[in-house]
């Protein structure tokens, strides 16, 4: 009886009762009024779950209950496509790239979390809006959680993305799990040089079937950005604030996820955001931006090299950690260093011997804002000496992508050079920290 057992699975059976029905609850408290939720496989045998008129759900022990009645028959829970029909013949066309993500998730009753299980079709259908802004197309290119995104993956992505451009799409927007948006972002902004539009990522911290799902919105912001907005380039379309009045556009190599679950969770970082999309109305805020241009194809670099690593320094971290990634064939490490950059004496020996025998080494910081700078204490200064590149203010996950670009698209007599230029804002000019831009203002 839809994963109930017991007691509860005969009380169910006895008033005719399935998952779909709404059904009326009374207990020693209170009456409630809800929709019967399948158990999923890891809770309690002795709650009835009910999802509410407002969309949210709650556990009812048995042993509160004083009695059920069924007030309407439904079939299971499922989800049905429609297709849209589009207002107008005239409107611009663009494809949304489904690469999988909570935005592209609805929640599984089995397990009680959320899987990949939208179609980017699907997607469609649960946002009509996107009727009235473009006449959409969409492609499911990967179903996955975005942790198990790899650079192979972003080189799909990215000649996919080449390929819509180049045929004339004036708006390509690509829905992603937001743990690692990030990365593919950065990996777009340097895998697609002088793109004529904005390609927009977007994401979702809840799925689209939850009331207070940022889904719908995120991808409606997104939608009208990359149809209207006067710049290119590629960007992270998210919440700016918990509320949905305010979207935030970061540029791909300066976004960070800083929260695990909040709406507003994607910050740019030693940057302002690039644009802000408010009430309807996209207002731009960095202005040395790229312009716009007709969708036509461009430049095209997608090839990354997985034999790169990103490592946090830690106290009494072992060097010979180095040596191992050395010796099982890594070509470039980016280190996360402490503060300005700095790492342990003990390691620098080691440090010296690996980029003596060709391996690249880069230095970034664990701190959130602010730049690396080796010439202030005398362990900076010896890194330096020992070959060890700083990258002054770019993101560790940005300067990760970016060495692995650069390894997989050029020989390595051009890495350090191609590492030192600023070609997709990565490095800013000047570290800006304003206040505000931290969680709570």
């Amino acid at each position: 009886m839809d994963g109930y057992s017991g007691a509860l699975k005969r009380l169910l059976e006895e008033n005719n009762v399935r998952a779909g029905d709404v059904i009326k609850v009374i207990t020693e408290e209170r009456e409630y009024v809800g929709t019967v939720i399948p158990r999923y496989e890891y809770a309690s045998q002795d709650f009835l779950t009910l999802k509410l008129l407002n969309g949210y759900n709650i556990g009812i022990r048995f042993d509160k209950i004083l009695s059920i009645k069924l007030i309407e028959k439904h079939s299971p829970p499922s989800f049905k496509s429609t297709l849209l029909e589009f207002k107008s013949k005239n409107l611009p066309h663009a494809v949304i790239v489904s690469t999988g993500g909570t935005i592209a998730s609805r929640v599984d009753y089995r397990t009680g979390g959320v899987r990949p299980a939208l179609s980017a079709s699907d997607l469609l259908s649960v946002v009509p809006e996107l009727a009235d802004i473009a006449k959409v197309d969409a492609e499911v290119l990967f179903s996955i959680y975005s942790e198990n995104m790899t650079p192979s993956h972003w080189t799909v992505l990215a000649r996919k993305v080449h390929d819509y451009v180049s045929k004339g799409y004036e708006g390509v927007v690509v829905t992603h799990g937001t743990d690692t948006m990030g990365y593919t972002a950065a990996a777009l902004s340097f895998a697609l040089k002088h793109t004529p539009i904005p390609i927009v990522l977007v994401g979702s911290q809840r799925s689209s079937d939850r009331p207070s799902s940022d889904a719908s919105s995120n991808l409606i912001s997104a939608m009208h950005t990359s149809i209207e907005a006067p710049f290119s380039g590629v960007y992270v379309l998210m919440h700016g604030w918990v509320s949905d009045e305010r979207m935030e556009v970061h540029l791909g190599t300066k976004v960070r996820k800083l929260h695990t679950s909040r709406r507003d969770a994607f910050k740019s970082v030693n940057s302002k955001p690039a644009a802000i999309y408010e009430n309807g109305r996209l207002h731009v805020i960095l202005d040395d931006l790229p312009k716009r241009r007709p969708p036509s194809s461009f430049d095209i670099f997608p090839n990354f090299d997985e034999r790169v690593a990103l490592i946090k320094f830690y106290p009494n971290m072992d060097p010979e950690i180095f040596s191992y990634l050395h010796g099982k064939g890594c070509r470039g490490i980016v280190l996360e260093g402490f503060g300005l950059g700095h790492v342990s004496s003990r390691a620098i020996p080691v440090l010296k011997k690996i980029v003596r025998d060709g391996v690249f080494v880069f230095m970034t910081s664990q701190c959130i804002f602010g730049r690396v700078r080796l010439t202030v204490y005398d362990t900076g200064r010896d890194l330096l000496e020992a070959g060890v590149i700083p990258l002054e203010d770019m993101l560790p996950e940005t300067a990760f992508v970016k060495l692995s670009w650069c390894l997989g698209n050029f020989g390595e007599d051009k890495v350090l050079d191609v590492m030192k230029a600023n070609i997709a804002y990565e490095y800013s000019s000047r570290t800006i920290l304003e206040e505000g831009e931290c969680f709570g203002k």
